[in-house]
């Protein structure tokens, strides 16, 4: 088995989590592999009033990736759950990561969608998945690109497993 990490890159509310999760679990129960998820979520202090910047991601995303090297070193892969939206952040992501195979998945669904699907969840500032939408870097280059509004979970899980 060779490790890898897989980079989960969408808008908030674009059902990257959700995706995260079954993706882990499929590979455990199926592959006998684990995998561990670290989310951007975990590091930023989330709220419904203030919205999160750029800048704030730069600042903790070398613990995130430090954090990622942690599992991959120990042995098991890990998912990346995560919101990119500078070239900054990403390359501080790609960088860290060169010696393991990282898997680039794009995650996306319709504007419209994302902004039904925040307003749902009522956990996050208004506005969240349309900037995130507007900003997402890099906008090519992925190794799939996934539509959770077209695909089921399940048949998003499946194409990424294809990488594995």
């Amino acid at each position: 088995m060779s490790l890898k990490a897989v980079l989960l890159n969408g808008a908030s509310s674009s059902g990257k989590s959700t995706l995260a999760k079954l993706l882990q679990e499929y590979i455990k129960n199926d592959r006998k592999e684990e995998y561990e998820i670290i989310s951007i979520d975990n590091f930023l202090n989330i709220t419904v009033d203030e919205p999160i910047y750029e800048d704030d991601v730069f600042e903790i995303s070398p613990v995130l990736c430090k954090r990622a090297l942690g599992v991959l070193k120990n042995g098991r892969g890990v998912i990346i759950d995560h919101v990119i939206t500078s070239e900054r952040i990403y390359k501080q992501l790609t960088e860290a990561l060169t010696e393991y195979t990282l898997i680039k998945v794009k995650i996306v669904c319709p504007l419209k969608e994302l902004e039904k699907r925040e307003q749902e969840r009522k956990n996050r500032c208004v506005g969240s998945a349309k900037a995130s939408y507007e900003y997402l870097y890099p906008k090519i280059g992925y190794d799939s690109v996934l539509n959770t509004f077209e695909l089921s979970y399940e048949e998003c899980v499946k194409e990424i497993c294809d990488f594995l």
